[in-house]
């Protein structure tokens, strides 16, 4: 019984896996468009910032780092200014700062690559499918005559059959290529943001802040001033030796 419902599904013939297949690749090549959009944008510079945030950082010009990351279209550059604020609560705190803004901002990475690897996977699959179906259609066709007419018939819908599989590889192979170049760019990004954070964890664990050292205010100034005159004050009053008493501990040394 079941298997006379999914002939008369199959007799159906396999043109609609074409229009789906179709529908796969138009889906497939706007993703690919996006996706290399987004990394011609933000994909590039990333080595470039690292050298130049940790050079800022490191003479305490905490707003010019901030200014350099505002304007940078990195990727990297988004990560680490979200970042900084944490700072101020040591190399841990920084570094467990810019991994959990690296893991919030992965969906944004990543977006369409599921996508791309499910029909790099499984296009052929579908593809199969209809090559099945077509040659279902065709011994069918087959079965019911053998003049030269039925005979043209089987041959056209064998050759619809190896269209559906030609088509399945040809929507396949392009995901293929460009989920793994995709990937290639994600994991560069990742391995930046990874090696700035350890120069930037490494740099506050030596000079202790990114912030500039503020210039003495004028109580600090008084307390050196009151400083330098205690000082001259017991000099002076420390006791001085007469001339003679002078000249004579001069000679005997």
């Amino acid at each position: 019984m079941v298997v006379k419902y999914l002939l008369k599904v199959a007799m159906l013939g396999s043109a609609w896996v074409m229009y789906v297949l179709l529908a796969l690749s138009v889906a497939s090549i706007a993703v690919m468009v996006e996706r290399w959009w987004f990394f011609r944008k933000h994909g590039r510079g990333g080595d470039e910032l690292g050298e130049a945030l940790c050079d800022l950082l490191e003479t305490g010009d905490r707003q010019a780092a901030e200014g350099l990351l505002k304007r940078h279209a990195a990727f990297e550059a988004e990560v680490l200014l979200a970042s900084l604020r944490w700072a101020q609560g040591g190399p841990d705190a920084l570094s467990a700062g810019i991994e959990g803004e690296m893991m919030r901002r992965r969906k944004e990475l990543e977006s369409g690559m599921t996508l791309l690897g499910t029909l790099g996977n499984n296009a052929p699959f579908v593809g199969l499918l209809g090559t099945v179906i077509g040659v279902i259609v065709a011994f069918a066709d087959l079965a019911e005559g053998s003049n030269k007419i039925q005979m043209d018939k089987v041959m056209g819908g064998i050759a619809e059959a190896l269209i559906a599989t030609a088509v399945g590889l040809f929507v396949a192979i392009p995901a293929v290529v460009a989920f793994n170049v995709y990937q290639k760019k994600i994991a560069d990004i990742e391995d930046n943001v990874s090696s700035i954070n350890k120069r930037l964890c490494a740099l506050l664990a030596a000079v202790g802040t990114f912030e500039e050292s503020p210039p003495p205010g004028p109580v600090d100034a008084m307390k050196i001033g009151g400083e330098s005159l205690r000082d001259l004050a017991r000099a002076n009053s420390s006791p001085r030796l007469p001339v003679s008493d002078r000249h004579d501990a001069e000679a005997e040394e």
